[in-house]
């Protein structure tokens, strides 16, 4: 009791409450099961190419020209503007863009940002746009007046943008910047705690606390895991409600003001990561029982057919009318992308993939241009209004598509989720390996196996469309090295073959490792046969899979373009034709039997995720429910019994529908009540 009670005094001294004090928990680090490969070591090719090109063109090159709160006098180049999260936000899909894409223009662009805040750091450490309190006071933040400083939270993100600017460059300016930064925060968290100017800072301290490790990683240097700890505990204990179950269930049945900010969609996207980190620097297991057991728990209660988790902006539950927002998707994204790092753990492989190539791209316009704050699993339409969403937005323009509807923290963060989907597709491995633990059209270049031997590998493929992955190894002569690759768990079996040679065959879920002398010209093909599967749903609602990809109900689009007053021009976008179908009992029984899937068209290098592009379709026979109908602009689950059977009134006749992939969608449906 003398120990609580003394555990209790400090905490209060330095500035976190009891109820966030976590058990102290010996420091054992442990180094990531894969590491991070530079970023430029990947490049895109084919559709995925196009689509970060796609960015480049649009928003994301040229957000500072369009974005007024980028636009103007920005706290991040010295200015009076923007010192808060959206130009930090922006960087950081920027940046990975400019050098994924080798693009000079974009490149020049960012660097001022990042030289700006290289290069007027302040001597004690500190850094970020200038306060409001330097320039009144015409002083300098130090370890004595931190609390003339300003929030901890953008600069969370600014030091992702800072590290991986450093493993594209290896600007020797970024390892002192840190460091310096780092102690400074050592000494003053116990004047200005982390949550000492917004609660923003204390639900999401595992950002900072990502880069603390990385660099911690790379120097060796014990103050930063005393940080890193300190850190931790001053922020929400996240690794705790995801591992203790109540909380994910106190989620889901609250919708009130009171400790919203445990439930808000993004942090809790950020918070994924957080038992990975802790697991990082302990190196105790109990925090990765914690994120599988809050991970499965999250999706349980609040999982949607396309991989994410119901997010507008709280937590709320597995209807398919629930929303999900932008910036929870790319957020759990990058934290799926850090604990596969962390842990190589399978689960999160598969799961990375589901979100990415559902979830993903149906949010943003063609041009990506236009984003939608809140995507709809069942979205028969897009418009203007308020919906059963936990933030109803006065102006009603969170569903619509537009530069600046809804909130326009997506507008600058959602340029994170394709760039570091990409420079994440190949990790390396111990012993000087790689490993392929996702799958897109791409190349990595590295130096591998005992003797570094520099070795190309060009990775061919359609996927996610196409069942078929092609290694292509360039290297001067011989290299010897093990190579990694992911047999997804929806994969019955997996065919491995080696210059036309049947190599070997692997059962789904699990990482295989192939070591050997590689040569010049070697020409791997990974099978991965897609059968279609049906799966259950909130509501007793089913979705139709094969592979990676869920498919949705293929409804004609009808686009109408108007401006809103403040947040300008906008898009609403309505069906034409019926979507009130529901699935045969008989087809869900027997998949194979009743589902037919038909190749459209090849997967070009221009291919845009939209319905003309879709290369892909499925058809089966459906009936129409008459009494499902519209109620509040939403399409309300129908009732169904126990068996998941509605019991209402269909048309006798049955019908040919058509499903496309769900990115390819912008109205659908996606979760299908079942008839007889």
């Amino acid at each position: 009791m003398r120990y609580i009670r003394l555990l209790t005094l400090i905490s209060i001294i330095v500035g976190f409450t009891p109820a966030n004090v976590h058990s102290p928990v010996p420091s054992v680090f442990t180094p990531p099961v894969y590491h991070e490969l530079p970023l430029g070591a990947v490049k895109p090719t084919g559709w995925l190419l196009h689509q970060l090109q796609l960015m480049r063109d649009g928003s994301t090159g040229h957000l500072d020209e369009i974005h007024d709160k980028i636009k103007k006098d920005n706290g991040w180049l010295g200015g009076q503007g923007d010192g808060w999260e959206e130009t930090p936000y922006w960087l950081d899909g920027a940046v990975p863009l400019a050098y994924l894409l080798q693009d000079e223009t974009l490149t020049r662009k960012v660097l001022r940002y990042i030289n700006w805040t290289l290069d007027h750091q302040r001597p004690s450490g500190y850094f970020g746009p200038i306060t409001r309190a330097e320039r009144e006071k015409n002083i300098s933040v130090t370890v004595s007046n931190p609390q003339d400083g300003e929030d901890w939270w953008p600069k969370m993100v600014m030091l992702k943008v800072l590290q991986q600017y450093y493993t594209a460059t290896g600007d020797a300016r970024v390892i002192p910047f840190l460091t310096r930064y780092f102690k400074y925060q050592l000494q003053v968290l116990k004047k200005c705690p982390i949550g000492h100017w917004t609660e923003w800072a204390t639900s999401r301290g595992a950002d900072n606390v990502l880069i603390v490790q990385w660099l911690y990683n790379k120097t060796k240097d014990p103050f930063l895991l005393e940080l890193a700890g300190l850190i931790h505990r001053q922020s929400y204990p996240w690794t705790t409600w995801l591992g203790n179950r109540s909380w994910v269930i106190d989620a889901a049945s609250q919708q009130n003001d009171d400790h919203w900010m445990r439930r808000h969609g993004v942090n809790v996207g950020m918070a994924l990561k957080d038992p990975a980190i802790n697991y990082q620097r302990t190196g105790s297991k109990k925090y990765l029982d914690s994120l599988y057991t809050g991970f499965h728990d999250l999706m349980t209660l609040h999982g949607l057919p396309m991989g994410i988790f119901s997010a507008d902006e709280d937590l709320h539950g597995n209807a398919p009318t629930q929303g999900t927002e932008l910036c929870a998707i790319v957020e759990s994204m990058f934290s799926l992308e850090e604990i596969i790092s962390i842990t190589g753990d399978i689960r999160y492989m598969d799961a990375l993939e589901r979100m990415t190539f559902n979830a993903l791209p149906t949010q943003t316009t063609d041009d990506y241009n236009h984003k939608q704050y809140f995507q709809i699993a069942n979205q028969v339409q897009v418009k203007k209004g308020v919906f059963n969403f936990s933030l109803p937005f006065d102006r009603e323009m969170n569903n619509v598509f537009g530069l600046r509807s809804g909130y326009t923290c997506c507008t600058a963060n959602m340029h994170q989720g394709w760039t570091k989907f990409t420079s994440h597709l190949w990790y390396g491995t111990a012993g000087n390996g790689l490993a392929a633990l996702t799958y897109s059209p791409c190349e990595v270049k590295a130096k591998v196996g005992k003797q570094q031997t520099p070795v190309i590998i060009r990775e061919q493929t359609d996927y996610p469309f196409d069942d078929q992955i092609s290694f292509i190894i360039q290297t001067a002569g011989v290299a010897e090295f093990p190579l990694q690759l992911r047999i997804p768990a929806w994969c019955s079996e997996a065919a491995i073959t080696l210059n036309g040679q049947v190599l070997q065959k692997e059962k789904g879920g699990q990482v295989i490792t192939l070591y050997r002398r590689w040569k010049n010209n070697d020409h791997l093909t990974l099978q991965l046969p897609m059968e279609v599967r049906v799966s259950s749903w909130g509501r007793n609602s089913r979705a139709v899979e094969r592979g990676p990809l869920v498919y949705a109900l293929k409804l004609k689009e009808r686009w109408q373009q108007a401006v809103d007053e403040l947040e300008g021009p906008y898009y609403s976008i309505f069906p034409e034709g019926p979507w009130n179908y529901g699935l045969l009992e008989k087809a869900v029984k027997a998949p194979a039997q009743y589902f037919t899937v038909n190749k459209e068209k090849r997967v070009t290098a221009g291919f845009v995720w939209n319905l003309e592009h879709a290369p892909l379709s499925i058809t089966t026979t459906a009936k129409q429910l008459p009494a499902w109908q519209l109620a509040d602009d939403v399409a309300p689950q129908p009732v169904t019994s126990r068996e998941g059977i509605y019991k209402g009134k269909t048309t006798d006749q049955e019908t040919t529908i058509t499903l496309v992939p769900y990115g390819c969608t912008k109205v659908r449906v996606v979760a299908f009540p079942v008839v007889q």
